[in-house]
């Protein structure tokens, strides 16, 4: 976790500098700001989802090291061509999850969270799971076990590998040439990122292309046919949390609610969208009928709401680097009382971003927290070893924000 937590120190500010830059770009060449909500929205979702995969929130059932010790048939030592081939078989691995992710309906609610934006952007890249608490496609990665590539070498290349997806979510970068046969380009993920029914479930590949026209799920950005993009099953929300929760609560309601046993059981691996007759009769679930006639999720905001998202975004990135900078000296359990915290700020700004006018009472449970492990440690943790005042600029923060919320939510 130390490791990770230091690792993401470097890649948060990056990842959110290359973030703002296209938004100044967007805004340079076309003249249209994106959206603050949006924007926001899928930064929130990348929060949530390094907190808890630096707190270490899943279940493993069993690990690639355990894999290598139980069922090596040999050893590899590392090497320059061991990397390589860790790389080839990690593509291979993502290219089935990602598939089993889109096609499956218990599946696709660990992956909705990434398509649930109507934008396409760098932002929506972070868009991440965390609705996944045990992780168990590691067995994609049985062919590396086998010959005992050793777990530092997928250590090393499996971070190489989720980073070097982020590039590609943007819309401004167009054909690249000869490398749209080998390489996944903006404009083959655009195709992924996809609602018309040209592009639907196409191309599942990470980072090598060859794997979609290798299993026939390859497909071109179409010059008459611009992407749009989204879920057909909107979400109409911009909290990741409730997200990230929507698919399977549909399904866990349809499977209750079902009069066939049969249907009951077989719901959670019918093909994604697939829901019982009766219950689709019954309880009807808003789908967009035509991609190039809908409405965009978007409640207003005025400017002094979208001015205090992004000052509530830093202080929330502070907070976050503050963790992970520290997490070996705040330890367990301090980690996951600071992770909870975590989890509350990111609700309470995003049911304010939903216009909810019940925002201040989230706001306010997130102030609670605040002010519990503040008497808890007498501290904001260990603040003090860096700014001995530096929990009463806590304190005061908490307390200002709920009011703030406070206005602006009951402006709504």
């Amino acid at each position: 976790m130390e490791t990770y937590g230091k690792i993401l120190l470097i890649a948060i500010p990056a990842f959110l500098l290359l973030v703002l830059l296209e938004m100044a770009y967007a805004y340079h060449r076309e003249r249209k700001a994106m959206r603050t909500n949006d924007v926001i929205s899928s930064l929130l979702s990348g929060v949530t989802n390094i907190t808890k995969d630096v707190l270490g929130l899943s279940v493993v059932i069993y690990s690639y090291s355990w894999m290598v010790h139980h069922w090596a048939l040999t050893h590899i030592q590392p090497a320059g061509i061991t990397y390589v081939a860790a790389f080839l078989v990690l593509d291979f691995s993502g290219y089935c999850v990602h598939r089993i992710q889109h096609e499956y309906n218990f599946f696709w609610n660990g992956h909705l969270i990434h398509h649930s934006s109507e934008e396409f952007n760098l932002a929506c890249a972070l868009r991440q799971s965390i609705s996944g608490f045990a992780n168990i496609f590691v067995i994609f990665l049985l062919p590396a076990a086998l010959l005992g590539v050793p777990e530092q070498v997928i250590a090393v290349v499996a971070p190489l590998h989720l980073f070097a997806q982020f590039w590609y979510h943007t819309t401004f970068i167009k054909k690249m040439g000869i490398f749209e046969k080998i390489i996944v380009t903006p404009s083959l993920h655009r195709v992924h990122h996809a609602i018309n029914p040209e592009y639907l479930d196409k191309n599942y590949s990470q980072i090598f292309i060859f794997w979609d026209r290798l299993f026939g799920t390859y497909q071109k950005e179409l010059a008459g046919t611009p992407p749009v993009y989204g879920i057909t099953r909107p979400v109409q929300t911009w909290n990741p949390v409730k997200i990230n929760f929507l698919h399977i609560g549909l399904l866990l309601k349809d499977a209750w609610r079902t009069r066939s046993w049969r249907d009951k059981c077989r719901i959670w691996l019918m093909p994604t969208g697939w829901r019982p007759a009766d219950v689709r009769e019954r309880y009807p679930v808003y789908k967009i009928a035509d991609v190039y006639q809908f409405e965009k999720y978007d409640p207003p905001l005025t400017t002094n709401t979208k001015t205090w998202l992004w000052v509530q975004l830093a202080v929330l990135l502070f907070f976050i680097c503050f963790l992970f900078g520290n997490i070996a000296a705040i330890r367990s359990p301090g980690i996951f009382y600071y992770g909870l915290f975590i989890f509350l700020f990111v609700y309470a700004l995003a049911e304010l971003m939903d216009g909810n006018r019940h925002a201040w009472i989230w706001e306010m449970l997130k102030a609670l927290c605040g002010a519990g492990l503040l008497y808890a440690y007498q501290d904001w943790f260990i603040l003090k070893s860096y700014f001995p005042g530096g929990w009463l600029f806590v304190a005061g923060y908490l307390l200002f924000s709920f009011l703030i919320t406070c206005y602006l939510s009951k402006k709504h």
